[in-house]
C-alpha cells in the first residue's frame, strides 16, 4: 500500500491511512506500507537547499530532501501502534534499497529482503520510506521526483507481493484529467503499454519509471483513492479478449503553446 503526499497531507489523513492498513490487516493480509513526504514538504527543503547555495553539492542534497519521507514513516508507524496494530518504520538504507551514484535521480540496482521478510513473517507492518536508497559506498541517494512509485513498485516486485496499491488525490485512472474535464470516465482497467503512454506524455498518474518497472516484473498495479472506498484502475497485461476501445485516455502538457500568423506574404 503506498500512500502519496496528498494522503498523507496532515495528521487527520495520516491516522486515516492507519486505518485503511488496519482493515487490511484485519482480513489477514500481510501489509507493507510505502510513504511519500507529507504535501508540499519536500518542495521546502529543496527551497533550504538553494537558500544556502545554487551549486550545492548533490550528495548532500540528497540527504536533505530524503528527510520527509523519513518523518511520513515514522508519524504512520505511530498512528498504526495507537490503534494497536504492530508496525515498525524502515528507511531506504535500513533495507537496504541499493542504487548508483546519480545523485537525486538514482536507479534502483538491488533490493535486499531478508531482514524485513523476518519481521513481515510475525506479523509486523513494515511502512518504508520511498524515495531513498543508499549507494555502495553508504551515501545516501533519492530516486527523483516522484521516486516514491517506484519505490512502491521495486520493493513490490522484491516481495513478490500479490499487488502494489498506490493511494492518490483521484480514484482511479480517468479518460482525462477529471480536475479539468469535468465528463470524464474512470476506467476500470488499463494496459501497462497505455498508462505509461499516458504518463510519459504529461499524466501525473504514475512516474514512468514506476510503470515500466511493473511491466518488467509484472507486478499488479491498482491505482485508487485514499478518500472512499471505492474500486480503483488495475493496470494489468493485454489480453487477447479485452474489449478495445478507440481511446483509452487523454494527455495534455500545460507548458506548451501554438501560435498561428496570418497574412504573412
Amino acid at each position: 500500500m503506498k500512500f502519496g503526499g496528498t494522503s498523507l497531507g496532515d495528521v487527520s489523513k495520516i491516522k486515516a491511512a492507519a486505518v485503511r492498513i488496519k482493515r487490511e490487516v484485519s482480513r489477514g493480509n500481510s501489509v507493507v506500507s510505502v510513504v511519500s513526504a507529507m504535501a508540499g514538504s519536500t518542495n521546502k527543503l529543496i527551497k533550504l537547499v538553494n537558500d544556502i547555495s545554487k551549486t550545492y553539492d548533490k550528495s548532500e542534497y540528497d540527504v536533505v530532501i530524503s528527510t520527509g519521507e523519513q518523518i511520513s514513516a515514522g508519524l504512520l508507524s505511530i498512528a498504526l501502534k495507537t490503534i494497536g496494530v504492530n508496525s515498525r518504520s524502515w528507511t531506504g538504507w535500513q533495507l537496504p534499497i541499493i542504487t548508483d551514484e546519480f545523485y537525486s535521480k538514482a536507479s534502483i540496482n538491488e533490493i535486499k529482503t531478508e531482514y524485513i521478510k523476518e519481521h513481515i513473517a510475525k506479523g509486523e507492518v513494515a511502512i518504508l520510506t520511498g524515495f531513498q536508497g543508499i549507494t555502495k559506498t553508504n551515501k545516501l541517494t533519492t530516486l527523483g521526483r516522484g521516486g516514491s512509485d517506484t519505490s512502491a513498485v521495486a520493493i513490490a516486485a522484491a516481495l513478490k507481493a500479490d499487488r502494489c496499491d498506490i493511494y492518490t488525490d483521484v480514484n482511479g485512472v480517468y479518460t482525462a484529467d477529471p480536475r479539468i474535464v469535468k465528463n470524464s470516465v474512470k476506467l476500470n482497467n488499463i494496459t501497462y503499454e497505455e498508462i505509461l503512454e499516458l504518463s510519459s506524455q504529461g499524466a501525473k498518474v504514475l512516474q514512468t519509471r514506476s510503470v515500466v518497472l511493473a511491466m518488467n516484473y509484472d507486478v499488479k498495479v491498482q491505482v485508487l483513492s485514499s478518500f472512499d472506498n471505492n474500486p480503483g484502475t488495475m493496470i494489468i497485461r493485454e489480453e487477447n479478449d479485452m474489449e478495445k476501445t478507440k481511446i483509452s485516455g487523454i494527455a495534455y502538457s500545460s507548458n506548451e503553446a501554438k501560435i498561428t500568423i496570418f497574412n504573412v506574404p
